[in-house]
């Protein structure tokens, strides 16, 4: 009889912390993903009109790169790369839908081709899944184009997906923030009631068009700045106010110590002073505008914050958040760093270059993302240099012009808006680096120059 009781005590003790333990041990992982803003709109980098206080405080309290970059400047191959770790080349999701030129929309075989791009997605683990296999509930909530929030592998979200009634890039999921947070704030009480690990993903459908901000911040604007501009910078105040709201709520809870926060933008945006749109050398395009994000990480007691000048990449969320997570990184190698020792040990990141590519939107083979490449880019220190390819642009042709057809070099330091081409002064840098890129992974049937004639 004692023998069963001293058992049953045992078992109630070890069982207890057995249930207990991995959402001590694991933090929780939020991630916060901006859509549709410029790298430099933001206080914290020096913007002397827009306000954002909840980030700038989340940057006092974060590991933060300036020097932060997404590999496409396009949301739908961008979070593409966030779930699976690859590049769009790799993924095969390089655009946002199939090319309407050949096929027309809602066809059966439009319809066939969009659920195609969406099965890509199984043939990778997602970081939700790896997640799962170390105990963790998932929330998708926001922009999410690839199905169902579960064919991404999420425990728990919001968007019903393709084919699903505007299951195109979100459905339910594009009311948060936007119409308040509470899905996101009853997953993280039932999180936190079945004392699990939990990571969100949090990709609010803003500021990004249509930009309706509420009065009392486009108040704030509307006197100093054309119609344009002050509707962007309050949308911009808005989604600021949702992060706050978010991080608050992790406070609240008291989970806020064991949370890591990553922060990203899925690509950038220059607003149109005279339209509702975004400028040139802005959305989709491989310019600064496109591509630059700043790229912030905090994880309080764990991380110390400090602003880092290294040069790093979205691409490098996934094997970071698997890392801090204590899971084990995917099947198919991920190209992306671990930045993990780095930013705990604050050793220097050893990495030669980034890099990145620019596909059409309309992608006019899904098979064969070759036929719609229209840039390459590699980024070695100061240097970067831009390749232009003649894949097939549909749609947005004025987005990309490519008109300089030979290499485009500039000093990022020295000229941040890439307003001075220097490929002819640096054959000897446009040659190296072009063959940076060739051996990044190999272009077949594209055109390109890389010599500046």
């Amino acid at each position: 009889m004692k023998s069963r009781i001293l058992a049953s005590l045992l078992f109630l003790i070890f069982g207890f912390f057995s249930t207990a333990t991995p959402a001590a041990d694991k933090p929780n992982v939020v991630l916060l993903l901006s859509d549709d803003q410029a790298w430099n709109d933001y206080a914290f980098m020096g913007h002397p009109h827009v306000r954002t206080p909840h980030i700038d405080k989340l940057a006092t309290e974060s590991i933060v790169f300036p020097r932060g970059y997404v590999p496409t400047a396009l949301c739908r191959p961008s979070l593409m790369t966030l779930a699976t770790g690859h590049y769009a080349h790799r993924h095969g999701v390089t655009g946002n839908d199939p090319s309407p030129k050949y096929a027309e929309r809602n066809s059966t075989l439009y319809n066939t081709r969009r659920a195609q791009l969406i099965s890509y997605i199984d043939g990778f683990d997602t970081l939700p899944e790896l997640l799962g296999e170390q105990g963790y509930l998932s929330h998708q909530s926001g922009k999410w184009w690839e199905g169902n929030y579960t064919r991404g592998g999420f425990t728990h979200g919001m968007t019903r997906g393709f084919p699903q009634p505007g299951g195109r890039h979100g459905d339910d999921g594009l009311k948060i923030g936007r119409e308040g947070l509470k899905e996101c704030f009853d997953f993280i009480d039932l999180a936190v009631e079945e004392d699990k690990p939990f990571y969100m993903w949090y990709a609010a459908f803003l500021p990004h068009t249509p930009h309706n901000p509420p009065a009392r911040l486009f108040d704030k604007y509307k006197d100093d700045h054309p119609t344009t501009i002050a509707k962007y910078y309050a949308m911009i105040e808005w989604w600021d106010e949702t992060c706050g709201d978010l991080v608050g709520y992790l406070e609240k809870r008291g989970i806020r110590e064991n949370t890591l926060i990553v922060y990203v933008g899925d690509n950038g945006w220059i607003q149109h002073p005279e339209r509702n749109g975004y400028d040139t050398r802005s959305k989709q395009t491989p310019y600064e505008g496109g591509i630059r994000q700043p790229t912030l990480y905090s994880w309080p007691g764990t991380l110390k914050p400090e602003f880092r000048n290294e040069l790093v990449s979205s691409i490098d969320i996934f094997p970071t958040t698997l890392a801090a997570a204590g899971a084990k990184q995917p099947s198919i190698p991920v190209p992306g760093l671990n930045l993990l020792d780095h930013m705990k040990s604050g050793s220097k990141i050893e990495r030669k270059a980034i890099y990145g590519e620019s596909f059409a939107h309309d992608i006019t083979d899904i098979e064969n993302p070759e036929a719609s490449l229209l840039f390459r880019w590699c980024i070695e220190g100061k240097w970067k240099l831009l390749l232009t390819y003649d894949g097939e642009v549909n749609r947005y042709k004025t987005t990309h012009p490519r008109d300089e057809k030979r290499p485009q070099l500039f000093d990022l330091i020295a000229d941040p808006h890439e307003k001075t081409n220097l490929a002819g002064k640096h054959p000897r840098v446009v040659a190296r680096m072009a063959k940076m890129i060739e051996e990044w992974y190999p272009v077949k049937e594209r055109k390109v120059l890389t010599e500046y004639k």
